[in-house]
């Protein structure tokens, strides 16, 4: 079967997610990509340049059986566009993100026109994939708003058609680029390390985060702190001040420039902490897992969804207190917290596993439309 990935905003984890697609599946992939810059753009007129692409692959290899693209594809725009190439061509939307319950920048109001975009996309697919029951649930949890803000004609009644298509599709994860980096073992007495490998950004709640090492340093606990992720605009004042405050427990402050920095951070670290407002799944928390890290996150988002039932009460606190009370035991059990392997929840996410999930969805989708 030949598919055509479509991915208008190829880095960070679209590239990584639709890459390990492409090297894993027994599908036929062809990507089709955009730089991951400018996102409004790709939304608004992506579609002008993916037709063209679309166009010239369809000539040089030969019409597909099937499409995937991203939640940053203009899936209406792209059918007009491209509709000889098209014609009865099943299309899967893989929902990444969305722009109607992604939150807006502080002091930011949101732009509806882009959440109505993910909608008409959503409308024209056959079938449509989130990445989390959080994320799906969320979204279509808000959308009847979105729908109601207009004055008339707002077709309230597409939504169960909308949810009727849509099922829940993890995103799949190149475990096997982690794995040859393991370091020496720690030394017995090495104090905990605290890991945070998320974006610095506003959705991250940097604030939460370093108040909580904050805390954890007012009482002179043994700790470290590996500060990694991506930053994609001037620094946050969050880390200026954890920078200044926390200088003398760093042991890594910056973006990891490249894999082996990245993996080898992972690595030598003991507990991996989330305070995040938003996650559509996690993908920063399973690799730092499938590295040994002890998980704690917030009873929320799509958390609860990474790990069994039974590492709830653990792993995932209810409010500030909870996570104060949690850091401080892991502080003083470095033992207990070294010991705890979650690896093998996270294989379940891996390529090898998920690859064959994804080549059945097109199987039963092509299928269904003959």
């Amino acid at each position: 079967m030949r598919v055509y990935l479509l991915s208008p905003y190829h880095t960070g984890s679209h590239k990584a997610w639709s890459e390990g697609y492409v090297k894993n599946s027994q599908q036929e992939i062809t990507l089709l990509s955009m730089a991951g810059r400018f996102w409004k753009w790709r939304m608004q007129g992506g579609a002008l340049e993916l037709a063209q692409q679309l166009e010239q692959t369809a000539k040089e290899v030969g019409k597909a059986d099937a499409l995937l693209v991203t939640d940053m594809v203009n899936v209406p725009a792209l059918l007009a566009l491209a509709r000889p190439w098209l014609d009865d061509v099943p299309i899967l939307l893989y929902m990444h993100e969305n722009q109607l319950t992604y939150p807006s920048p502080p002091g930011e109001k949101r732009d509806l026109t882009y959440g109505m975009i993910n909608t008409l996309s959503m409308a024209c697919a056959d079938r449509v994939v989130f990445n989390s029951q959080y994320h799906l649930t969320s979204f279509f949890d808000e959308l009847p708003r979105l729908l109601k803000h207009f004055p008339d004609y707002n077709h309230l009644e597409l939504i169960p058609d909308l949810l009727a298509k849509s099922q829940v599709l993890p995103v799949g994860l190149d475990l096997a680029r982690l794995h040859n980096y393991q370091p020496i073992e720690k030394p017995a007495n090495a104090p905990l390390r605290i890991l945070w490998n998320q974006r610095w950004e506003y959705d991250k709640n940097p604030r939460e985060f370093f108040d909580a090492l904050y805390g954890l340093d007012a009482q002179n606990l043994p700790f470290e702190v590996i500060v990694a992720g991506e930053n994609f605009r001037q620094r946050p004042q969050e880390f200026e001040e954890a920078e200044s405050r926390l200088g003398r427990r760093l042991i890594h402050f910056g973006f990891a420039e490249s894999l082996e920095e990245y993996a080898r951070l992972l690595w030598q670290a003991d507990v991996v902490l989330s305070t995040a407002h938003h996650e559509f799944f996690g993908i920063s928390i399973l690799e730092a897992l499938y590295c040994g890290c002890y998980p704690l996150l917030p009873r929320r988002l799509s958390y609860p969804e990474l790990l069994p039932v039974p590492y709830h009460a653990a792993h995932l606190y209810q409010n500030d207190d909870d996570l104060a009370t949690k850091l401080r035991w892991a502080a003083g059990n470095t033992g207990a917290v070294r010991a705890t392997n979650l690896r093998q929840v996270v294989l379940a996410y891996g390529w090898q596993t998920m690859a064959p999930v994804y080549d059945r969805v097109f199987a039963e989708m092509v299928a269904a439309k003959r």
